[in-house]
């Protein structure tokens, strides 16, 4: 028989007290009962702890620790995993029905090459989708990227270019004024 919160703590008639066992050699005190077990009953807190305690909740939210994944890549996902659910139990029929030597065994059999077959393109189904989002959508570039380093030495030479190319041009632009020297 389960008990509830009442049959725990006491019947109704002791209205909210229970007897409570003391340290060897004492006598059992009546105190009442905290709201918590760890919200100490008697002394000046015993009242705040009872308004402490009217709300707690049940969890406490934590951060995520990844981003969620993308609509098109989760739904590849949930696909992929329903058509590999059902192949294996495709399989495990398929294994029971041998054991058994029905007539169904054949079949099943198929069956379950043609899931298996169905599950891998699903799995493949959703590596694709996620390289296809990502090079859509853009990468999360982290300091550590070899992509992001790659673009950098990218800009850098093409700023290098750009700059000799100016040099370049602002030299041709002189005809000779204000040359140093005179051959």
């Amino acid at each position: 028989m389960l008990m509830g919160t009442a049959e725990r703590r006491g019947a109704p008639a002791d209205d909210g007290a229970t007897r409570v066992a003391g340290v060897a050699g004492e006598t059992s005190a009546v105190r009442p009962e905290a709201p918590d077990r760890d919200i100490p009953a008697t002394g000046p807190d015993a009242r705040a702890g009872e308004r402490q305690s009217a709300y707690r909740p049940l969890w406490r939210e934590e951060p995520a620790r990844r981003r969620r994944m993308p609509d098109p890549v989760r739904t590849a996902a949930v696909r992929a995993v329903l058509v590999v659910a059902v192949t294996l139990i495709l399989a495990m029929v398929a294994f029971l029905c041998t054991l058994a030597e029905s007539w169904l065994a054949f079949p099943m059999v198929l069956g379950s090459v043609a899931g298996t077959v169905v599950a891998t393109w699903g799995v493949l189904d959703v590596w694709v989708t996620r390289q296809v989002w990502n090079q859509r959508h853009g990468v999360v570039s982290v300091p550590s990227s070899t992509a992001r380093a790659m673009r950098r030495e990218r800009r850098r030479a093409r700023r290098q270019a750009r700059a000799a190319e100016r040099g370049r041009g602002r030299i041709g632009r002189r005809g000779g004024t204000g040359q140093l020297s005179h051959p």
